[in-house]
């Protein structure tokens, strides 16, 4: 009898699947590993499959009888990977979250250093070839003595904190599970109202989940600071758009700085584009980050061992949180 495992590489994912599969194989030895060729070939491999990496689509489910292990590709997947038979299923679902941390927390503090600075103004001015040493129309935030509320202290918002307090400012942190040295206090969720007026940046990097969605909305972004800047890079899908668009144009708040977005792409019409205290970017903090796709495979393969060991694995999810 053969202890073998069969390892199925789905779509959708990022990287070269035949290559994934190829490399996944020689590395880790005791899995034979095959990739979907097409969609057609999903629901078959997921019926013999011991593991996999991917998404399985809801029609492919009930065949999966033998499957323990799911890897997402992903640190919070699309809308949709998590559904009901998915989150009933005996099978154990684990993420990429802690890959991403570095490169989103710097893509957190260029949002935070220009608004702060005024550079949307600095640069209208650059384009107008302009020598205006007013053309800041926003007041001036030194990150040095401010107060930076984290909503989400996984890998990216504690990383995010630990360069907020390097440059001098007080972090607080918002999370229902905290998994993560954090230089400041943590406090429920239940907090989160209460403690926004005293924050001068709010930045949120919550994963999209029944809890979060639409949860930054008109009469939260009214409990925020006016001169307070709002930052979202976690999902699109926990913020009102038409909201944070009217507090933004009303000077309810002072600017903000978004990566992701309730509608991507971003439709060309919204107001959004315009406003001149938003600095946006098309969900690309890590769009270009080349080592991303190696610690993709560093954390797959070194799971892909411990599943053949039966030791515990890295990022298990909580399937009816989603994350």
């Amino acid at each position: 009898m053969s202890n073998r495992f069969l390892f199925a590489i789905l779509p959708p994912n990022d990287d070269d699947a035949h290559a994934l599969a190829d490399r996944l194989g020689e590395d880790v030895p005791g899995l034979d590993v095959v990739a979907a060729e097409d969609d057609a070939a999903v629901r078959d491999l997921v019926a013999r499959a011991d593991a996999a990496f991917g998404w399985v689509p809801p029609e492919a489910l009930p065949a999966a009888k033998n499957l323990r292990w799911l890897q997402s590709p992903f640190a919070a997947p699309f809308p949709g990977y998590y559904y009901e038979g998915l989150i009933e299923h005996p099978v154990v679902v684990t993420n990429a979250r802690g890959i991403y941390s570095d490169h989103i927390a710097h893509h957190i503090l260029m949002f935070m250093l220009a608004l702060s600075r005024g550079l949307p103004y600095w640069m209208e001015a650059q384009r107008d070839r302009r020598w205006d040493q007013a053309a800041r129309k926003r007041g001036y935030v030194n990150v040095v003595g401010s107060t930076v509320l984290i909503q989400g202290v996984g890998g990216i918002g504690a990383e995010t904190a630990r360069l907020c307090v390097a440059l001098g400012a007080t972090v607080v942190g918002i999370d229902p599970r905290p998994e993560h040295d954090f230089p400041g206090e943590i406090h429920a969720p239940s907090a989160l109202d209460d403690l926004l007026p005293a924050a001068d940046f709010v930045v949120t990097t919550a994963p999209h989940t029944p809890e979060t969605e639409f949860m930054w909305n008109a009469e939260r972004f009214r409990r925020m600071n006016p001169s307070a800047y709002f930052i979202n890079i976690g999902r699109g899908m926990t913020t009102r758009l038409d909201d944070l668009t009217a507090v933004l144009a009303a000077g309810e708040i002072a600017g903000a700085g978004l990566d992701v977005f309730e509608l991507e792409p971003l439709p060309s019409e919204h107001p959004l584009w315009t406003l001149e205290n938003v600095l946006l970017t098309p969900h690309v903090a890590v769009a270009d980050a080349e080592d991303i796709a190696e610690r993709r495979y560093s954390l797959l393969a070194d799971n892909a061992r411990r599943f053949l060991a039966g030791e515990p694995l890295r990022n298990v999810v909580d399937k009816a949180r989603w994350y």
